[in-house]
């Protein structure tokens, strides 16, 4: 268990978050695929391949060739959309969306880090339109995502700012960690993905969480634990038993990490078991 305080005279520390498998059920970005349907940005077809899409993530993940063509489909079928709209249909919807598949047991860590003094940290490859607010819904203090370009018109361009994927989330870690003074020994992260390992790696107390094979391997031959969630229950259920107290108003941190947002990144996909 978690439940120690952080001594203040050390060094601070924080747990950082894959969301996709770890913290909620379901891929983010394609949990949004009707609402953006029924918003008029996307056609039914489009609306259609997401949700198959999503079930081939629940049921295994994406290979790399299937990441690729999700990831190239994505990027076309974003180009143009008003960004305060999609703003708009995230806030709208994210209750009855998001709320229903949070981990009982990933709000509970959640609860825990906090009481023991640590920061709480998303660090996803969705989009940040979609995982600021899910951030705040699960009260982190600080959110890492990938970012569009935003033309002038204040539509998506389909060129990527920041990209948060493999080792550029370890990078953004470890600025967050020399910006804010965090002591990366002392650190925690959690993920279901082999393509976190770069981050897991970069803190003391990594976690594979619902692993998929590749990285449930790799965690018991460096002995880290691993952790099966399986209880999405809505946060208005566990409000009674919330002791976490008021939480600063959560910093979006995507511009931490982007000197490593190097030529060739591109729009997220929703990514091999849950890297979102």
């Amino acid at each position: 268990m978690l439940w120690v305080v952080e001594n203040h005279s050390l060094p601070r520390a924080a747990a950082f978050f894959d969301l996709d498998k770890t913290v909620i059920a379901k891929s983010s970005t394609l949990t949004f695929s009707k609402s953006f349907y029924q918003g008029g940005l996307i056609s039914r077809r489009a609306a259609l391949r997401t949700a198959y899409a999503q079930f081939v993530f629940l049921a295994g993940g994406l290979d790399h060739d299937q990441m690729e063509r999700m990831r190239e489909y994505l990027s076309s079928l974003c180009r143009g959309w008003n960004v305060q709209q999609v703003r708009e249909i995230v806030a709208e919807t994210l209750h009855d969306l998001i709320d229903p598949i949070i981990y009982d047991e990933a709000a509970s860590l959640v609860e825990e880090h906090h009481a023991a003094g640590r920061d709480v940290v998303i660090v996803s490859t969705s989009g940040a339109e979609v995982v600021e607010p899910i951030g705040e819904l699960l009260g982190a203090d600080r959110v890492v995502a990938t970012r569009m370009v935003v033309g002038e018109d204040g539509c998506f361009t389909g060129e990527v700012e920041y990209y948060a994927y493999g080792p550029t989330k370890a990078e953004a870690v470890r600025e967050l960690a020399a910006s804010e003074g965090y002591d990366l020994e002392r650190c925690y992260a959690y993920s279901d993905s082999a393509t976190d390992l770069p981050m897991l790696r970069t803190v003391g107390h990594p976690h594979a969480v619902n692993p998929d094979r590749a990285l449930r391997r790799e965690a018991l031959a460096r002995g880290w634990p691993v952790l099966e969630f399986r209880r999405p229950v809505p946060l208005k259920k566990r409000l009674p038993s919330l002791s976490v107290p008021p939480r600063p108003a959560l910093v979006a941190a995507a511009a931490v990490g982007a000197a490593a947002a190097t030529a060739g990144l591109v729009w997220y996909a929703s990514r091999r078991r849950g890297t979102a």
